[in-house]
């Protein structure tokens, strides 16, 4: 199985130790890191700014005897890549015409795909490069000669392989890379995906977080990936200090970076993934609109083809595919995440509260996570404004499965956080109901089908708006994103419908944790605490059919599958687009018995457990079948706040026929 099947590009990084003016030794050391670079699969490595003499030679980049050893360290480089799969990027200085360049020379195959000077020369502070090279904007010619070979030469070059969609390559050479308007911009518009940045950059106190900053926003302004690489441990020390700093940075995202002031020669390597690039652009179309202000700019930018030569079989990916997608996976920015969207549910719930001049609230209580998360939603609404916790009407409505457990909890809830609680047995009302309905049940008979299911949603349903109209409140949903996106959850009933639903943009695997957060930041009462650690323990269940003869409860993920699963299915299919079959080749890499473990720190034993390749398909192709089917109840959902990038009002971000078949997506996966 190789990456490159699934829209995925490798690249690295090269930081080789420098050997001051000895262009000779500094091309023996950039052939070896090319080396292990295409053992490791790579598509594209680049090298520090100057790499092959060194940045901070000064003056003797002046000398021809350096020049002239440069050029045949760089024929060396040219001619060891004949047999090798990565587009290699140097850094030299070349000489044209009258003038000296600082350049990224790109290589591939054997031959050199082109040559871009350096753009913007600095020479302010450290920088005196002025007094050594010209600008990009002073070539007088647009080819040059190198060891033979005419080339393409400028600022306005995208590399672009004919046999990996999406991988069109621009070079730009460290300054070029801290202006206001990089050139890679403009090479962004006209298509570029791969921006790299040779950079020399000597370190001083707090540039590598601004390093940091400056890549990682640059490629998200791109939507972009960019890989930044800078001068280490060789470089003369006379004024300055170099840590060899290098980055891989997606849209925003840093995936790789290398070890600061490591005295050893370094790959930094990481997959990017060339599809979401491609998803992105598509969707944003203010970035069209700004390609379209200035497209005589980007119509200018030339094309280099090349064929890249695509290894068929590579090994797992090099980047973290979180298993919880929805969920950060450092304890701070998981805390930050559980604050900001309880903040968002509870500014949503108030503002529907003002604005209806409604004071009053409505909901079930079940004792299960969802309607837990809406109640405690409800309260820090009602703290924040004022109100008292008794205006939010709790209802327990036990049905003809309900156990006493959960029975127990829903009732520990409302009495200790101080609502106004309620028990209303359904069953009667269900019974008449089924007898109405000439149900075996009402004659005795065990018969539990989807119709003595759905009689006591519904009746729990009818109850709670009624009482909404009794009581002048609204009816507060509970039904979560993930049984939004499965369809689990019956038409017109609470799960599906209210008069406005808190929880509707929150996934099962975050509620988890949104609970987990109140317990320890809310400052709950004991009993309270130790009830919601119970939720959060127990088997999650509808309870609308009673236990088996072995005591067995009714489990919603035996039924439909691990919402863990089916939330990262729905992450990748909504927000990215992608095909089937990479979304299994992803889950594969994270829930697969090959995955790291990025999640280990955060997950207890019990979630410390893989899903096989057989599993995943299973579920996948489930959750592709449940999925387009359940459209239309998603078109008929309440109105609730968007929480995350992932949302499936019709009013917002998903927008879709009701009517639509899955049957392209399964044949994708299961190709015939």
């Amino acid at each position: 199985m190789s990456l490159y099947s699934h829209g995925f590009a490798r690249l690295a990084a090269a930081v080789p130790q420098v050997a001051l003016a000895d262009p000779r030794q500094n091309a023996s050391r950039t052939i070896e890191l090319i080396q292990r670079a295409h053992r490791d699969a790579v598509a594209v490595v680049a090298f520090p700014e100057l790499g092959l003499c060194g940045y901070s030679v000064d003056d003797l980049v002046q000398q021809d005897a350096l020049l002239d050893e440069v050029e045949a360290a760089l024929t060396s480089v040219i001619d060891a890549t004949a047999d090798l799969t990565p587009v290699v990027a140097v850094g030299a200085p070349l000489r044209v015409d009258d003038a000296l360049f600082n350049c990224a020379i790109l290589i591939h195959g054997g031959r050199v795909l082109g040559v871009a000077p350096k753009s913007y020369v600095p020479n302010y502070r450290e920088f005196y490069e002025q007094r050594y090279f010209a600008a990009a904007r002073d070539a007088v010619r647009d080819t040059v000669v190198i060891a033979g070979q005419r080339v393409p030469f400028g600022a306005d070059l995208i590399f672009e392989a004919d046999d990996l969609p999406g991988l069109r390559i621009h070079a730009e050479v460290c300054e070029d890379g801290w202006v206001a308007i990089p050139p890679s911009t403009w090479a962004s518009f006209a298509g570029a995906t791969v921006l790299l940045n040779l950079s020399g950059s000597p370190v001083t106190v707090g540039k590598q977080s601004y390093r940091r900053s400056l890549v990682t926003g640059h490629s998200a302004r791109c939507v972009a990936a960019q890989l930044y690489v800078s001068a280490g441990f060789g470089e003369s020390t006379t004024d300055l200090a170099w840590d060899g700093d290098a980055l891989i940075a997606e849209n925003g995202t840093l995936l790789a970076r290398s070890q600061g002031f490591s005295m050893e020669p370094q790959l930094v390597v990481s997959d990017v993934d060339l599809d979401r690039l491609r998803q992105e652009r598509a969707r944003m179309i203010s970035l069209r609109d700004q390609v379209g202000d200035f497209a005589d700019r980007a119509r200018d930018m030339r094309r280099v083809s090349f064929t890249l030569g695509v290894p068929e079989e590579t090994d797992g990916l090099r980047r973290a595919v979180a298993r919880f997608p929805f969920v950060p996976t450092g304890a701070a920015d998981r805390d930050e995440r559980c604050r900001e969207v309880l903040d968002i549910q509870v500014q949503g719930l108030v503002q529907r509260l003002r604005s209806t001049g409604i004071d009053k609230i409505v909901l079930g209580v079940s004792g299960g996570l969802d309607s837990t998360l809406a109640l405690l939603v409800a309260i820090q609404a009602f703290d924040a404004i004022g109100l008292p916790r008794t205006n939010i009407h709790a209802y327990t409505m036990p049905g003809f499965a309900t156990g006493g457990a959960t029975l127990a909890r829903s009732h520990v809830l409302m009495d200790s956080l101080g609502v106004t609680g309620n028990e209303l047995d359904i069953r009667p009302s269900c019974m008449q109901m089924l007898a109405d309905l000439d149900h075996p049940f009402a004659k005795g008979e065990p018969v539990y089908d989807v119709t003595f299911e759905n009689v006591q949603a519904g009746e729990r349903t009818s109850h709670l708006f009624r009482l909404a109209n009794h009581l002048g409140g609204i009816v507060l949903g509970t039904g979560d994103l993930s049984e939004l996106a499965l369809g689990w959850c019956t038409y017109g009933v609470g799960d599906q419908m209210s008069h406005y639903n808190v929880n509707g943009s929150v996934p099962k695997s975050l509620i988890q944790h949104l609970i987990r957060w109140k317990i320890a930041t809310a400052h709950y009462p004991a009993e309270t605490s130790a009830t919601l650690q119970e939720i959060l323990d127990d088997v999650i269940s509808p309870e609308l059919v009673p236990a088996d003869a072995d005591g067995n409860i009714q489990s919603t993920e035996d039924t439909v599958g691990p919402y863990e699963l089916h939330d990262f299915f729905l992450y990748y299919l909504t927000r990215f687009g992608h095909r089937p079959s990479k979304i299994a080749y992803l889950a594969q890499q994270a829930w697969g018995d090959k995955s790291r473990g990025a999640w280990s720190d955060m997950m207890s034993d019990g979630e410390r457990h893989e899903y096989d390749d057989a599993t995943i398909d299973k579920w996948l192709t489930v959750f592709l079948k449940r999925f387009m089917s359940q459209q239309f109840k998603r078109t008929a959902m309440p109105n609730g706040p968007k929480i995350g990038s992932a949302s499936l009002s019709p009013r917002g971000d998903w927008r879709s026929p009701s009517d639509a078949p899955s049957g392209a997506w399964l044949r994708e996966l299961h190709p015939e």
